[in-house]
Formats: C-alpha cells, sequence, structure tokens
C-alpha cells in the first residue's frame, strides 16, 4: 500500500512540476470571452493556470516593452501588433489572426436624442460623444478613420470624451453620461438593457485581432500551447458565443 500511496504522490508531482502560470496581455473587448476561454483552457491542462491583463492595446506594448512577464498578446488591431513587433518582442512565427470583430455606434437605451445614423452624430442635439483615444486605443483609430471618410471627423472632434480603452466609452453610455459612442459589436451586446446600436459603421480597415507569444515570456512554452488554444475549435466556439466572427 505504501509503494502504491508513494507512486501517486509521485504522479501528482510531476503533473504539478510541468504546470504553468500563463500572463496574458489582452485587449479589453476580449475581457469576457478570454475569461471564459481560460477556464476551459486551465479544465484541459491540469494545473496550469491563466492570468489576464485587460487594457487598451499599446498600453500593454509599452508594458512588455518594458520588461513585464508575459507571456501572450492579443490586440484588437493590427498596429499595436506591428509595433511589437517592430521592438523585436514577438516570437517568430506565432503572430496569428484569430478573431475578427465590428465598429457600432450606441446611445444609452432611453436616450433624449433620438439617433438614426452614423450622420447623425453631427446634429447641434449631440453634444457628447465617447470614443477611444486614436493616440493608444485601437477602437478609436478605427473610428478617427471612419468619420474622416465621411467628412464627420471635424464636426465630431470637439464633442468628443475619449476613453482609455473601448470598455471605458461602453460605461460612458451605459450611465448615459454621454449621448453616443463608439464600440465594437461585442461590447454592446453585453449590456444590450442599457445601450442600444444605432448603426455598423464600415470600416476601410477589417476589424481584426492577432495573437503572438511573447520571445522573453517565462512561460513561451505554455504561451503556445494558450495561443493555440484560443486558434482551436473550442476556443474559436467561445469566441462566436461572445459575437466574435473569423478573422
Amino acid at each position: 500500500m505504501l509503494k502504491a500511496g508513494a507512486a501517486l504522490v509521485l504522479a501528482a508531482w510531476a503533473g504539478m512540476a510541468g504546470a504553468a502560470e500563463i500572463t496574458v496581455s489582452a485587449a479589453a473587448s476580449l475581457t469576457n470571452a478570454f475569461k471564459e476561454i481560460g477556464a476551459a483552457y486551465e479544465k484541459e491542462h491540469a494545473g496550469d493556470k491563466v492570468q489576464f491583463n485587460f487594457a487598451a492595446a499599446d498600453p500593454l506594448v509599452q508594458q512588455i516593452a518594458k520588461g513585464a512577464p508575459v507571456d501572450v498578446f492579443a490586440s484588437a488591431d493590427q498596429d499595436a501588433m506591428d509595433k511589437a513587433d517592430s521592438l523585436k518582442l514577438l516570437a517568430a512565427g506565432t503572430r496569428k489572426n484569430f478573431a475578427s470583430n465590428s465598429l457600432v455606434l450606441i446611445a444609452p437605451q432611453g436616450g433624449k436624442v433620438p439617433l438614426k445614423g452614423v450622420a447623425d452624430v453631427a446634429q447641434a442635439g449631440v453634444a457628447r460623444i465617447t470614443m477611444g483615444n486614436p493616440a493608444s486605443v485601437p477602437v478609436g483609430r478605427y473610428t478617427r478613420a471612419a468619420l474622416e471618410r465621411a467628412s464627420l471627423w471635424s464636426a465630431v472632434e470637439p464633442k468628443l470624451i475619449l476613453g482609455t480603452s473601448v470598455r471605458q466609452c461602453l460605461d460612458y453610455v451605459a450611465r448615459g453620461e454621454v449621448d453616443a459612442g463608439f464600440v465594437y459589436a461585442t461590447d454592446a451586446a453585453i449590456v444590450k438593457d442599457k445601450v442600444h446600436v444605432v448603426a455598423t459603421v464600415p470600416t476601410a480597415t477589417p476589424v481584426t485581432y492577432p495573437i503572438a507569444v511573447i520571445a522573453a515570456g517565462p512561460q513561451a512554452a505554455a504561451g503556445r500551447k494558450f495561443a493555440g488554444y484560443v486558434q482551436s475549435p473550442a476556443g474559436q466556439a467561445i469566441l462566436a458565443k461572445y459575437g466574435f466572427g473569423r478573422p
């Protein structure tokens, strides 16, 4: 019995010895989907733990560049991932697109200003509009480019309340602190009882999400496994559940 017990202890120890704590820095819009993906991954990889850091993509790149112990980075646009690549932060060959999204104009449920389309944000009754800061937030870059293409930027710019992440913009609209805002369709779907989608906003550049393993990450091998899981049928099914499309 002692030998059998010892074997079980050794087997358990061996399993834990191979376990890893994976740190994933991901775009704020991935919060709900990635939390579920992380839980599903942990169930399939006994002992492994996934820790998340959600924020706007550009600040996440800055953190990684300054030495933050990150294993995987997932961005809401190609620009932020390009910055990480130019800083030589990415493990070669690991950058892959894994999801897509769309930009939408939203307004508070029961809002005082009736909006029927994107052009309505220029009307005098719309006093406060939120969008991500284009200097650091992917959704802000998509939004500014779309408004410039529609010749609306000059009318909208004086009304802007810039958010530090897409989720902050979503909160502003959900609380009725602004008349309208630009977020991703997946974000709007989370608080259907508080906001409504006015219109889908065409973007010149498709809203695609890349993921990559960080070359200097402390758990690079485990990071590759997690990134692979996100792209697997199981990971894609969870992303689809939250409204993300295929890349």
